[in-house]
């Protein structure tokens, strides 16, 4: 049946394609041309900034950090390691706070790994009222290559021990990039690299923890004009899944595919006119209706600045503004992970791969820039 479905929906992904052409970035006066955006003249979104972790003497490595409310009190994961980046004894690291400002001293979430493995930091899952903390583990030196034995793996929180414990396998040969998300199918959607580049879709996760079907979207090989990374997606208010990707090749550009069909089938990824300086994405959409895109998108500073887009409809952004974090000509402000609470959205990143930090801005400073003309 699902086959059926999908040949018949086939046809669409033509008209995907040429949907994913239109403007992604579009803000006044740009007429969707980025080389016209004045990043230098742009808007700054004040806020409040704070430390999780600063640099550890032995964990010199922090990035992939996560945020999640959960429980009363807000959790913040990253992944930890001796050196930069990804080399064995990586794991994965946690902290709490009360506030989101004070937070405790960092713990172990991963157990220490076997010799000559790591783990990635991969978010925080509500799944059945359990809290899970997603990893994924890996052997030599990263999760992509030859012989890397990469696997998504489930740590559950257990409140009366206070501790995490390993819970299972989601999926083997697999990274994801952000916690899974509930479809309107009522099916869980996450997206996974596989140790060779290549992207699907895990969709599933309903009947048990390890119950998904991978349904391809990018092979790495076959792709042109893109080298895939670091994907995410969303589903919009009529069904349409949207998929934008990082680009490690040369465009500068984020990539972006849809799929109608509840994510069966998908169009090929488009470069778009929306600038990324090759770094992790991710967007929220807001409890007030507008969903918000943060990136590093001034492609001439890098990864020096971190910047916050908003759109009213899902698709085009048409306001952008810089976060207002202290920052020195050569820091590196990276890898971005947001949620909203209490008027507030929090803003995790990594500075310089090396230390864990948090910007709160309020929702209202949102509405100044939605607001502008």
């Amino acid at each position: 049946m699902r086959a059926l479905l999908a040949l018949l929906l086939a046809p669409l992904a033509g008209l995907n394609a040429a949907d994913a052409s239109a403007p992604m970035l579009n803000l006044p006066g740009t007429d969707g041309d980025p080389s016209k955006v004045k990043f230098a003249r742009l808007p700054l979104l004040k806020g409040t900034h704070t430390v999780v972790c600063p640099p550890e003497e032995q964990w010199k490595f922090q990035l992939h950090n996560y945020l999640i409310h959960h429980g009363g009190k807000f959790w913040c994961m990253w992944s930890a390691g001796p050196k930069i980046e990804d080399w064995p004894t990586q794991h994965v690291r946690f902290a709490t706070s009360d506030d989101g400002v004070k937070w405790s001293a960092p713990k172990m979430l991963t157990q220490a790994p076997d010799e000559g493995r790591g783990f990635y930091a991969r978010d925080f899952w509500v799944r059945d009222g359990e809290l899970l903390g997603l990893t994924s583990t890996f052997k030599g030196h990263g999760g992509f290559g030859p012989d890397r034995d990469m696997n998504l793996l489930a740590y559950v929180w257990n409140e009366p021990s206070n501790t995490w414990k390993e819970k299972g396998t989601v999926f083997k040969n697999a990274i994801n990039n952000f916690a899974p998300q509930k479809l309107s199918t009522g099916d869980w959607i996450t997206t996974r690299r596989d140790s060779g580049f290549n992207v699907s879709m895990l969709i599933g996760g309903t009947k048990s923890l390890g119950d998904w079907r991978a349904v391809p979207v990018v092979d790495k090989q076959a792709s042109t004009g893109l080298s895939p990374d670091e994907p995410i997606l969303w589903e919009q208010p009529d069904g349409l899944l949207v998929a934008v990707f990082r680009d490690n090749g040369t465009s500068d550009r984020l990539f972006r595919a849809f799929s109608h069909d509840h994510g069966q089938t998908w169009s090929t990824p488009v470069k778009t006119d929306y600038p990324n300086a090759k770094s992790k994405i991710f967007s929220l959409l807001t409890s007030r209706g507008y969903r918000v895109l943060i990136s590093n998108a001034n492609t001439t500073m890098r990864r020096r600045e971190l910047y916050l887009a908003i759109s009213e409809d899902g698709l085009s952004f048409n306001r952008i503004a810089r976060l207002d974090i202290p920052t020195t000509f050569n820091d590196s402000l990276a890898y971005p992970h947001a949620i909203e609470h209490d008027g507030q959205l929090l803003i995790a990143f990594s500075r310089n791969k090396s230390t864990t930090e948090l910007f709160k801005v309020s929702l209202v400073e949102l509405e100044k820039l939605r607001a502008a003309k």
